[in-house]
């Protein structure tokens, strides 16, 4: 190499060689994966995906300018994915980064920053350096992204689902979710057909203001919509591929279970989101003080049962739960108000690492059940969600009481921890009344389009949750419906809407691009006893 460097043209030669290497690094972006847990390869049905695009997808992302460094990590580590994603999507795909407004008249920034929140991107207050030795102020950032296809829109909150509070634990989690984010926002906007969604009705189902943002602001945006009175039909059309059950309060006769049952063993997929028990905030508030949870005898109990599931009548309380406003003392004839974490409103985590609640917030809940896995052959259960931190179970008759909590001898009984709150099941389900039905009602069903089937023919899924509550909204008296998962008081919003989106994404989409979820993305901070 000296010799060569030596000769008259040996410089010259020297950087025509670095000018080669650096065209061929513009016009062929690579790299190699060398991590552990292979954060930077793209999953199979991701490039599938992108090598068959058919339009232009058109992608702008509102990272740029200053910002805190794990922001700017953010921004390097989506320009990162990016970039793979056209080396597989081609001309189909272009991305670009901006400001949001900038170069727009202030009028028209405006209007861009409301068409964005009313798509669903919402600003995050940051603080960022000013110049050196002049301190920080605050500022908003627009951490995600604006994608456009063939005359359609969708953002890509790239928070979304995550802590507000948790700073680098939240932006690592972002960087692990960021394939899933910019894909599954590509294939919603690419997809030939959208996933129809019923909700059944006429159990006692809610109807009203507390599923306005389940109906509203988490299904109708992403799927096709309709609300199933289950006594209407003669059988649950196959045209759905999914069926909520959302908080009934009414029990089930045997021919409304048989409609579930049979429309299961035709291949459909149902979230189930129960209360076992009776136990409502307005129960509290007539008697003040304390009221016993009966069990609402729903008579779904050998249904679920039978698919390999028991919700239990009882309730579960966590030390570690969401907070509710209670009166802790009086001054001067008015009540003194305080938030505090209330036992009866558990957070529930993750620890199956499954990717439909992986890398998501706490979501809350209100008077949850225990749930028991049970043998049924051929199903494969999967815990999704359980309490976190120090737990108990209240057996029926459970009371609910508002100091439910008097001593440090009732702290010492939050012994239990990990509390299964929902289950995912899957595999080929059998029916519950395969010995129950007559001949005369077989042929009755065979006559309406829907014969008799005794056990799915292919592997079906189900998820089932041990709280209603957690696909219900609050509702403020001066603001109205609050976005799903949003505490009243405090006005947090946990991660409830992801969880139930990444849940009926599961159930009926099979491009395996929710696999991507899965990814796990760890921090490898230094070791502080060798530094010191």
């Amino acid at each position: 190499m000296k010799k060569i460097l030596n000769t008259n043209y040996g410089w010259a030669l020297f950087l025509l060689f670095l000018l080669a290497i650096n065209l061929l690094a513009s016009l062929k972006h690579s790299r190699i994966d060398l991590t552990r847990d292979k954060r930077y390869t793209l999953s199979e049905p991701v490039k599938k995906m992108l090598r068959n695009l058919d339009g232009q997808v058109d992608i702008t992302v509102f990272l740029k300018g200053d910002m805190p460094a794990g922001f700017k990590k953010l921004a390097a580590n989506t320009e990162d994915l990016l970039r793979e994603f056209k080396e597989f999507g081609k001309t189909h795909l272009r991305f670009n980064f901006m400001k949001p407004g900038e170069g727009m008249s202030d009028a028209d920034a405006t209007r861009f920053l409301d068409s964005l929140h009313n798509l669903g991107l919402n600003p995050t207050n940051v603080k960022a350096q000013v110049k050196d030795g002049e301190g920080q102020e605050e500022r908003y950032l627009y951490p995600g992204a604006l994608i456009r296809y063939g005359g359609k829109a969708a953002v890509v909150d790239l928070l979304q689902g995550q802590s507000r509070v948790e700073g680098i634990n939240s932006l690592n989690n972002a960087e692990a979710l960021l394939e899933y984010r910019f894909a599954g926002a590509i294939h919603q906007l690419t997809r030939s057909r959208v996933p129809r969604i019923g909700y059944l009705s006429g159990n006692g189902e809610p109807l009203d203001y507390e599923v306005y943002s389940l109906i509203e602001g988490t299904i109708r945006p992403n799927y096709e919509f309709n609300i199933l009175p289950v006594d209407s039909v003669p059988a649950i059309p196959p045209a759905f591929d999914a069926l909520m059950v959302v908080k009934p309060t009414v029990a089930f006769t045997d021919e409304q279970k048989l409609k579930l049952d049979q429309y299961i063993m035709q291949g459909g997929k149902v979230l189930w989101m129960i209360d076992e028990l009776y136990a409502e905030m307005d129960s509290l508030q007539r008697v003040q003080s304390e009221f016993i949870a009966f069990d609402r005898n729903l008579n779904l109990e050998d249904l679920l049962f039978k698919y390999g599931v028991r919700i239990n009548p009882d309730l579960v309380q966590s030390l570690n739960a969401d907070k509710f406003g209670m009166v802790i003392g009086n001054m001067g004839g008015k009540p003194q108000m305080d938030l505090l974490p209330w036992p009866y409103f558990p957070l529930l985590q993750n620890t199956s690492g499954h990717p439909i609640a992986r890398n998501l917030d706490y979501i809350s809940s209100q008077f949850p059940n225990s749930i028991d896995t049970v043998e049924a052959a051929g199903i494969r259960k999967t815990i999704l969600l359980t309490t976190s931190g120090e737990a108990r179970i209240l057996h029926t008759p459970a009371k609910v009481m508002l100091q439910s909590i008097r001593s440090e001898e009732d702290i010492r009984t939050f012994t239990l921890e990990n509390v299964p709150v929902a289950v995912l099941l899957e595999g080929k389900f059998s029916s519950l009344y395969t010995y129950r039905i007559s001949p005369a009602m077989k042929d009755s069903m065979a006559a309406h389009g829907f014969p008799f089937r005794e056990q799915n023919s292919a592997d079906n899924k189900m998820i089932v949750v041990s709280d209603g509550d957690l696909a219900l909204n609050a509702v403020s008296q001066s603001d109205g419906p609050l976005p799903l998962g949003t505490n009243l008081f405090t006005r947090y919003q946990y991660a409830n809407r992801e969880f139930i989106l990444n849940c009926l994404e599961y159930l009926t989409d099979n491009s395996g691009i929710l696999e991507t979820r899965g990814k796990d993305y760890t921090l490898r901070l230094l070791d502080k006893a060798k530094m010191a």
